[in-house]
């Protein structure tokens, strides 16, 4: 019966041989003939075509051939070596589709359109130096894919980084940014990095970061750099959403994906990231009285222009620190949060009710290790020791409407922070950003020790986003709070609103009113509640499920 077919139909076959553009080779050339095994066979396909039809339309011929192709044996490359000295190396199957051992292409008469399945490859990667929100070089890169759609990201960077952080990579060279270059971060991402993961899916996350960290063989990123590392995982994940059309939040949480985060607006500040006589890094509000993210931004933006007018009338200063709050020099640190109170007051909104201050001392930041004592060394010189310094935020929860703190002690100041979340961790947000660092391992022995309820989120703490899923999965099972968190050096890169959303933490620090670095990231949550509409959710003060 095909025999006959063949031969009434030979004409028409000729015709239909496959042309295929210059801009896609013939998928059978360049295979080896003793691997490789063809059959063609004429079906006639039906008139009606399926929704998840042959890539031909229905104005040509119903004839087609299809072409069935056995690869040739697996191979597996072989060319990335273990995490740890003399470990086995790690194979990478570089095949399209990993488990596929029969491949059809089916080719219409005269058009040709790659399969659906090659649309997230990645086909190039590259990377440059750009400045971020304090003038400083950070990396940026751009992952394109086969199917054309590209994601790019750009890496933030910290002012107080905690001593267990992935490393970020610098150059060292004073010639060039005075040492702040990241030429050798970039440098990485293009010659060794793209190299290897060129060809690779891009939707296949969590493969893509284990692949990075192999090559880089090091527990903290120190070898290639974390912001190299951080800088081709972000935007392979945005390249991906891209290629499937899919907002990026919609991406990373699916059809869960509408809570709102509550914010966490930093509007004094103090410690390293401003010049000042105050000790404590961050004086935050939280407005969780609010019915929705933007009532709560316009809340929080309001009481910010209103401290502005409080401190004229006072005589300080209002000048801006790294993220966006005022700056000014205080007589006490306590007189932070009185100023505070006194802007929500004005505009007739009750503390603790509507508004609820946050704190981030970043206590590592005024920890002498030698003495193992708490130096308030830009105020008044006091000096307490871990207890002490427990009692003193214990004695604040009592005085003022405080919903949180984070970094309340030291980094490894793990008897510290077992007798304060004894105390107060019962109706108190105790934040674990130092003490963990994104990082599973020290987030697991803070479990464990009973150590705080919360962790604070930092992409570039941990330096992939796979392991920064695995940091917000962990802390959710065993009960802790998720904040997706800035960094003091910040770009316009808003990814972090979208992984806000996209994995339901609920809460998000990401800076004051000003500055267009923090505002970015609060307008992309503006406009994905737009998009989400009536399925968009909010719960305010219901966000912080303290530990019982």
């Amino acid at each position: 019966m095909i025999s006959t077919a063949r031969k009434t139909h030979e004409p028409l076959l000729a015709s239909l041989e496959p042309k295929l553009p210059h801009s896609h080779p013939n998928p059978l050339q360049g295979i080896p003939q003793a691997n490789t095994t063809h059959s063609s066979v004429l079906i006639r396909l039906p008139l009606s075509y399926p929704r998840y039809a042959f890539p031909f339309i229905r104005s040509q011929s119903h004839f087609a051939r299809i072409a069935q192709v056995k690869p040739p044996p697996i191979e597996l490359v072989n060319t990335i070596a273990g995490a740890t000295p003399g470990s086995a190396p790690i194979p990478v199957d570089r095949r399209p589709k990993l488990n596929d051992r029969l491949r059809h292409r089916i080719v219409a008469a005269s058009t040709y359109s790659d399969s659906k399945e090659n649309m997230t490859d990645i086909v190039s990667i590259t990377a440059r130096e750009i400045l971020d929100s304090r003038g400083n070089p950070t990396v940026e890169a751009d992952v394109l894919l086969s199917g054309g759609a590209m994601g790019r990201a750009a890496v933030p960077s910290g002012a107080s980084t905690g001593e267990h952080e992935a490393v970020e990579l610098r150059d060292g060279d004073e010639s060039h940014y005075l040492g702040k270059g990241v030429l050798s971060a970039v440098d990485n991402v293009e010659s060794i990095l793209s190299p290897e993961l060129i060809g690779m899916d891009a939707t296949n996350q969590r493969l893509l970061d284990a692949t990075m960290i192999a090559i880089d063989g090091t527990e903290n990123k120190s070898r290639l750099g974390a912001n190299a590392i951080l800088a081709v995982s972000m935007a392979a994940c945005r390249a991906s959403s891209a290629a499937l059309k899919l907002p990026l939040y919609r991406y990373l949480g699916g059809v869960n994906a509408c809570l709102l985060p509550t914010p966490m607006m930093n509007i004094l500040n103090g410690g390293s990231h401003a010049d000042s006589n105050v000790d404590f890094q961050e004086f935050m509000i939280m407005p969780v009285g609010a019915e929705t993210f933007s009532d709560a931004l316009r809340q929080g933006t309001e009481v910010f222009h209103t401290l502005k007018s409080v401190l004229k009338k006072k005589g300080y200063s209002t000048a801006v620190g790294d993220e966006g709050g005022f700056a000014p020099n205080l007589k006490s640190n306590a007189e932070a949060i009185e100023l505070i109170l006194e802007a929500i007051e004005k505009l007739g909104l009750t503390p603790g009710e509507d508004i609820a201050i946050a704190l981030d001392p970043a206590s590592s930041e005024f920890y002498n290790k030698e003495t193992g004592k708490y130096v308030f060394k830009k105020s008044d010189k006091s000096e307490r020791d871990s207890h002490q310094m427990a009692d003193f935020w214990i004695d604040w929860a009592r005085q003022y409407p405080i919903v949180s703190i984070e970094d309340g002690l030291a980094e490894d100041d793990w008897t510290g922070w077992q007798y304060l979340t004894e105390q107060i961790g019962g109706n108190i947000q105790l934040v674990g950003d130092d003490l963990f660092v994104t990082n599973t391992q020290r987030l697991r022995q803070g479990i464990e020790q009973k150590c705080g309820n919360s962790i604070l989120i930092k992409v570039n703490q941990i330096g992939t986003i796979s392991e920064t899923l695995d940091a917000i999965e962990l802390g959710r099972r065993f009960g802790f709070t998720s904040i997706i968190s800035h960094r003091s050096g910040e770009t316009e890169d808003t990814f972090i609103a979208d992984l806000a959303v996209g994995t339901g933490a609920g809460q998000i620090k990401t800076g004051s009113a000003s500055r267009t670095d923090r505002i970015a990231k609060y307008n992309q949550l503006l406009r994905i509640e737009e998009q989400l509409g009536q399925s968009a959710e909010f719960l305010g003060i219901e966000s912080l499920n303290y530990s019982e």
